[in-house]
């Protein structure tokens, strides 16, 4: 039986569904809880966290774009999924065990934890960028086709937010607890779980095009002038996924810190929560619109969302506003993902899939997570907020993240307008790879 041009097959749909979201959940932990841990177990200087981020995001695109590219090569995705899951979550695990040791000698063994949990989150993020990043968004690409990229990315899009609400309710209160150690052990064992389970899951699209030039050349074709001037559109889209991801990163990586430490808001688990439902149900349906209206034009509209959003989370000091103003800028947020990540899949060579996911993670991840979270920092150091806790004086972020991050988010509006000179062209490749898709489904 054919499926209809929009719909997607059951057993993808719970690929999507599971890997993507244990996924996600584990990013979750990576991105804001360790930035927790290490604010209060180790240092609370936020440029320890901006180093952590960016030198997670530099091993996690190096990875994506290497086993990207070997993917390729082999024709397969399933393995680099399921033993890359497996992986990651070993290594997930064991930051619990990193603490500095408190003593005369505490400046030196807080600054080898520093170096340790940096190491460390780099090795993690390697596993995790080859099985998420690299392997499953190319088997998301070829499991799909243009006519439902939109709604898949919708669903894909709220996967962090549902990632963090699970975090959020089910775990939060063993980092309160300071139980560090069962907290990533939990979530280490969820993620190699999955890993096992993606072997018997994931079914290769039988259809992946390999490169025609050797590894090494295929690993650095994205790179080339050639492949930009053969493929303007896709890298018009890469830079605008880079300015909207640097302005969310100038805020997300203290997103915690400041609902703890400035609002003083003790119910921050009830107020992320409520906004995460709300941003979740607005992506879901926002990719319906975006499959209809069409990815591109939707770009700017999300990211418009996504800055008043931002404004009104500047403005608002309490939690029922907060949750109100929180809701459009994390759905705004998604949405630009969402619409964005779309079109990329659409302009991505079909050729070339595993090895788009390395300029993919270039610009949602390298980019934004090196500049962004300094930006962040540069703006929590320049407002000097501090208080005192146990005779330690503590730096706190402010609002003013939310308006830098707004201010960066505005700069969308150039490569959204140079999109209009190069319109959208055929793709006789992806338009195989629908053919294939639909006639593979059950």
């Amino acid at each position: 039986m054919t499926a209809s041009p929009t719909s997607l097959p059951g057993r993808s749909w719970l690929v999507v569904v599971i890997v993507g979201l244990v996924g996600q959940l584990a990013w979750t932990v990576e991105n804001m809880y360790l930035n927790v841990f290490v604010y209060d177990v180790i240092s609370t200087d936020p440029t320890v966290i901006a180093t952590l981020v960016a030198a997670s995001a530099i091993a996690a695109t190096a990875a994506t774009m290497l086993i990207g590219a070997a993917s390729d090569r082999v024709g397969r995705r399933r393995e680099f999924i399921a033993g890359g899951y497996v992986l990651w979550g070993l290594t997930t695990a064991t930051f619990g065990f990193v603490q500095p040791e408190h003593g005369a000698d505490a400046a030196r063994s807080v600054a080898l934890a520093v170096a340790a949990i940096i190491v460390l989150d780099c090795v993690m993020s390697i596993f995790g960028s080859g099985a998420n990043d690299a392997a499953f968004q190319a088997w998301v690409t070829e499991s799909t086709t243009p006519a439902n990229r939109g709604r898949v990315d919708g669903v894909l899009a709220i996967m962090p937010l549902i990632g963090m609400l699970v975090v959020f309710g089910a775990l939060d209160p063993l980092t309160q607890a300071g139980q560090w150690r069962l907290f990533f052990g939990i979530v280490g064992a969820v993620t190699s779980l999955v890993g096992v389970l993606a072997w018997f899951l994931v079914r290769d699209s039988g259809h992946v095009q390999s490169p025609p030039d050797g590894y090494l050349a295929s690993l650095v074709h994205g790179v080339r002038p050639s492949a930009v001037r053969s493929h303007p559109r896709l890298y018009v889209l890469l830079t605008a996924w880079a300015v909207v991801g640097t302005s969310t990163q100038v805020f997300i990586p203290y997103l915690i810190i400041y609902i703890q430490q400035y609002l003083k808001l003790e119910t921050y688990a009830i107020v992320l929560a409520s906004v995460l439902i709300g941003a979740s149900v607005v992506s879901v349906l926002g990719g319906r619109v975006i499959d209809r209206i069409g990815k591109s034009r939707a770009i700017l509209p999300a990211v418009i969302v996504m800055i008043v959003g931002l404004i009104g989370v500047f403005t608002v000091r309490s939690m029922l506003p907060l949750i109100l103003w929180g809701i459009p800028m994390m759905g705004g947020f998604m949405l630009s993902f969402a619409a964005i990540g779309a079109s990329v899949r659409d302009a991505t060579p079909t050729d070339r899939v595993g090895m788009v996911q390395g300029l993919r993670m270039v610009a949602a991840v390298l980019v934004p997570m090196v500049i962004g979270p300094f930006i962040g920092a540069a703006v929590i150091t320049g407002a000097n907020e501090t208080y005192v806790d146990l005779g330690v004086v503590k730096q706190v972020p402010t609002p003013w993240i939310f308006a830098a991050a707004a201010m960066v988010a505005v700069l969308v509006v150039i490569p959204v307008l140079a999109l209009r000179r190069f319109p959208e062209r055929p793709n006789l490749g992806a338009q195989r790879q629908q053919a294939v898709v639909e006639g593979a489904a059950p």
